[in-house]
């Protein structure tokens, strides 16, 4: 496989996975429509940089190592489910805020560096994650691959990550939506937090 099929073949495989829904687009989408566009497109760098951090210990090795030890797998999986957990029960418990799109000064936003953070640990805390770049990095990408390819590889699904969630964040807060959301936003914030709570015991039974 020469490089730019290589190139081609990884971000076509990433695309597809990074657009199933799983933690990441339930994240994105509860904290568009419960803050703002701004708010999920933090969250969506916060994505990307947890992707950078599978990506370079997929690079370095560890991958495998994580992969061949119970407990450090197990400790990344179990965080992942716990952090999961704690932002669903937070959802789900949350009282309804006023969001509408007609006052914007009302809107109670979070900080960037929390909307970040959120998104970097919503990702790189997720143990499906890690399998995803062990299964990449070793049936995909072999040892040979030059390093200007990898560097490629990775600037690409970094920017994969980013850009598809930051899609997201633009399309769920269109004034029709939003509209719609503020109206049954109750009711949207049990079912993202039920949605987090049902990933993360799935993830807890998983073998």
């Amino acid at each position: 496989m020469n490089d730019l099929s290589l190139i081609a073949s990884v971000t076509l495989i990433h695309l597809l996975a990074v657009m199933s829904p799983g933690p990441d687009f339930f994240m994105a989408l509860k904290n568009s429509l419960t803050y703002s566009r701004k708010t999920g497109i933090y969250t969506a760098i916060g994505f990307g940089l947890g992707i950078a951090v599978h990506i370079f210990y997929s690079l370095a090795g560890l991958a495998l190592l994580i992969s061949k030890s119970v407990l450090i797998f197990s400790i990344i999986k179990y965080l992942g489910v716990a952090y999961l957990l704690y932002i669903g029960i937070l959802s789900f418990i949350s009282k309804r805020k006023d969001i509408s799109v007609k006052n914007k000064t009302q809107l109670q936003d979070i900080s960037a560096f929390k909307a970040i953070k959120i998104g970097f640990l919503t990702n790189v805390l997720n143990p499906k994650a890690t399998l995803f770049f062990l299964s990449l990095f070793t049936l995909v990408i072999k040892p040979e691959t030059a390093n200007t390819t990898l560097l490629i590889i990775s600037i690409i699904v970094v920017l994969n990550t980013m850009l598809w969630f930051t899609l997201v964040a633009i399309f769920f807060t269109q004034k029709r939506i939003r509209v719609f959301y503020n109206q049954y936003q109750s009711w949207f914030s049990k079912a993202f937090g039920g949605v987090l709570i049902a990933i993360g015991l799935k993830i807890a039974f998983s073998k």
